[in-house]
């Protein structure tokens, strides 16, 4: 009888080895299926990223272009406004030079009416 529970043990203990192979390599494979879950997951991802990146720039390209247009027309504008100043300016230089050498050489003394006059 000891060698038919010797050879029932061995049998059991073969069962179980048998067992813990099936086991590891449940583990093994659940271990690599979310590894590849998390790589593709990754590259979904990825790939939305990308698409909403280029959907951005896309619009960012229609939107600005109209930006672009008004800053050169208000550029344009500024730089005639500038030479209409500077066209105004010479026009009066000559006058406004001739009015401030007046006033420094044509001095008339004014007495401020608070100081009495000399009597």
């Amino acid at each position: 009888m000891s060698a038919q529970n010797s050879a029932g043990i061995q049998t059991l203990l073969d069962a179980e080895r048998e067992a813990q192979k099936i086991v590891q390599i449940a583990r093994e494979y659940r271990t690599k299926r979310v590894k590849e879950a998390r790589d593709e997951a990754k590259k979904e991802i990825d790939a939305y990223k990308k698409s909403k990146d280029d959907e951005f720039k896309k619009f960012e390209s229609e939107h600005t272009s109209g930006n672009k247009k008004a800053e050169q027309d208000a550029n344009k504008d500024a730089e005639i406004k500038i030479k209409e100043i500077h066209v105004a300016g010479k026009k009066g230089q000559d006058a406004v030079v001739q009015d401030l050498l007046n006033a420094v050489f044509d001095v008339k003394p004014v007495v401020p009416e608070r100081i009495e006059a000399p009597k």
